[in-house]
């Protein structure tokens, strides 16, 4: 079967909605409702190129490829206190959990890992999860930056656990450094983190000099930029660390978090990009894995995009659908 055959997966677990920080928290239950109104709207413009899939199941052994089985407990004990008190307490001065939290982060990891595994397995051309709660700023052990479940880092380990794939490239395009996915890999070299973000910004980490350790060195590519970077330099720096994290790594699959705080407008962010933009990036993205891949189906390069940041619900729906679109090589309008 070849790639024009199959269709582009479009993945929100039903819990995702349901994890409440309040309407005045900026990562509130108004996002997702924004985004799958856009891209439901634009699925009836792409026809059968994208379908609904959904979502399976995450295992405590597949959180537990990234994550402390103390920092899980903390989590679970936390989701269970805002449930019986019946409101949302915070973790952290930025992360707060509520009594669907638990199930909302494992659920948005599901759907993450089903759709890494039907585009490993040839099911899905390539797919698009709209995970909730955020992840890339979920270490091992602590939640921080509106993250609880690091989703991009337990979907690499477990294509590599499933034997799916032996090295994922991890591109991360979120207006923040992705500390977590960082700190997870960042002594790992058969994992290449790519991030580029805005600096100086929240976390404060992602330093150029930031490049890995031991059998890692090498393997975390930071590209920080300035605030107001222009479309075109962005473009151009993006396009040149792709194709250096393309060089070293030679991914078997490549994970996207997809942030769309990097758009023009974000109130967390100062970047300019547009749709347009992402919808860029996205077919660099599909043109290098198609570069990468083999002949034989087999060795297809899959590539997955999560949801990230994004802080103004409209624009964050109408940058996610030009992300899908370029995943199903659709133009935009």
């Amino acid at each position: 079967m070849t790639d024009s055959a199959r269709p582009v997966g479009f993945l929100l677990h039903p819990d995702a909605p349901l994890h409440d920080t309040g309407w005045g928290h900026p990562e509130h239950q108004g996002r997702l409702r924004a985004l799958a109104s856009a891209v439901g709207r634009d699925l009836l413009a792409l026809h059968e190129s994208v379908v609904q899939v959904e979502p399976g199941q995450v295992t405590e052994e597949d959180l537990l490829r990234v994550h402390t089985p103390e920092y899980l407990a903390l989590i679970r004990t936390a989701v269970e206190r805002a449930e019986k008190e019946g409101t949302p307490i915070s973790l952290d001065a930025d992360t707060m959990v509520s009594g669907a939290s638990w199930d909302a982060a494992t659920g948005s990891t599901a759907a993450l890992i089903t759709a890494t595994g039907q585009v490993a397995d040839g099911a899905l051309a390539s797919a698009f999860v709209a995970t909730r709660p955020p992840g890339h700023h979920a270490t091992p052990d602590r939640a921080m930056g509106f993250c609880l479940i690091n989703h991009v880092a337990v979907a690499a380990r477990w294509l590599q656990g499933t034997g799916r794939a032996e090295r994922v490239l991890i591109v991360d395009w979120d207006v923040h450094h992705g500390n977590g996915t960082q700190d997870t890999f960042y002594a790992d070299g058969t994992v290449f983190y790519l991030s580029l973000h805005q600096s100086p910004h929240y976390p404060g980490t992602g330093a150029a000099s930031e490049k890995g350790v031991g059998e890692g060195t090498g393997w975390t590519l930071n590209v920080p930029l300035p605030a107001a970077t222009s479309a075109d330099d962005y473009s151009q720096r993006f396009s040149e660390a792709l194709g250096q994290g393309l060089e070293i790594c030679r991914p078997d699959f490549i994970l996207i978090s997809a942030g769309f705080d990097v758009m023009a407008g974000d109130p967390l962010g100062g970047m300019l990009l547009e749709p347009e933009d992402l919808h860029s990036l996205t077919q660099q993205v599909m043109a290098g894995a198609a570069d990468g891949s083999r002949a034989d189906d087999a060795h297809r390069v899959g590539v997955v995009a999560a949801l990230e940041g994004g802080y103004d619900p409209a624009r964050t729906g109408l940058g996610a659908a030009a992300v899908i679109r370029a995943l199903a090589g659709i133009d935009l309008d």
